[in-house]
């Protein structure tokens, strides 16, 4: 990825976020724009979306969010000027609730099984080999 898609990923990215939070900051409380990926030649790009919420909300986010993904889009063209606008593909980022749930299974194993500080292996006090 070129140094200019990167700053254009980062710009969209930005001024995404900022529409919502601007525009529409009742319907878009929950919702954040975690990565653009803008094609090279600038016609396509994807737009992933974390949304906080339960499996209704989170639909109801992206429903409205397609919805209005066209008047984003011309508000974005009012914003940044390049030669062409992206269409954009709204997806829902999984990466969000999937790394809550791993957190939530290390504080459960710690939970049922803490590490007391002697047993931890330490420079002074490596682990024993496995066998």
């Amino acid at each position: 990825m070129s140094n200019r898609t990167v700053r254009i990923n980062e710009l969209v990215q930005r001024e995404l976020n900022g529409i919502l939070r601007r525009r529409y900051q009742v319907e878009s409380i929950a919702i954040t724009i975690t990565e653009v990926r803008v094609a090279p030649d600038l016609h396509d790009g994807k737009v992933r979306v974390a949304i906080v919420g339960d499996e209704a909300a989170v639909e109801k986010g992206m429903v409205w969010l397609r919805r209005k993904a066209p008047e984003i889009r011309e508000e974005l063209g009012r914003l940044i000027t390049l030669k062409f606008l992206p269409k954009l593909v709204y997806s829902l980022d999984e990466t969000t609730p999937r790394s809550a749930r791993v957190l939530a299974m290390l504080d459960d194993l710690d939970k049922v099984s803490p590490v007391t500080p002697a047993a931890a292996p330490t420079p002074e006090n490596p682990a024993p080999p496995a066998s």
